[in-house]
């Protein structure tokens, strides 16, 4: 067997140097790769939180519009379904017609309660009919 000398290396040494480099760079290549996919990986995950919260966000504030909206249908449909009365059943008089029906009563005829009460043409033909002494005559053939 003959030693190799050092000053002229073999084939086969030169072969097993050139993978060991060639091992460490791959290694070295492969660990920065690595880092900046993580850095990547990292830059979008926390996008991706960003974004979700923004979501999360807007989701809560159309679920408080959809919860007022539904209020108010709600309370829309109780008030389609039980409409609401007037405060006063009965109509009430304004002192004006309180006279003229008294002086209707009294036998006064249109042309008074115009002037004496400020009722209009119309209003004062209607209190003259409703309560006018001639107009509380019964039909005939009608039991009063």
């Amino acid at each position: 067997m003959t030693v190799p000398s050092l000053a002229s290396p073999s084939v086969e040494l030169l072969f097993l140097i050139g993978r060991a480099v060639f091992l460490v760079f791959s290694f070295v290549l492969a660990t920065i790769a690595f880092i900046r996919w993580r850095r990547a990986t990292l830059a979008q995950t926390e996008l991706v939180l960003a974004n979700h919260a923004v979501v999360l966000q807007r989701l809560a504030e159309l679920e408080a519009r959809v919860d007022a909206t539904n209020v108010t249908v709600s309370q829309l449909g109780e008030r389609i379904r039980k409409p609401q009365q007037v405060a006063s059943p009965a109509p009430v008089a304004t002192p004006g017609y309180e006279i003229a029906i008294r002086l209707a009563k009294s036998g006064a005829t249109r042309e008074e309660l115009i002037c004496g009460c400020g009722l209009s043409a119309s209003e004062a033909e209607l209190v003259h009919r409703l309560h006018a002494p001639q107009a509380r005559k019964s039909p005939k053939g009608v039991a009063a």
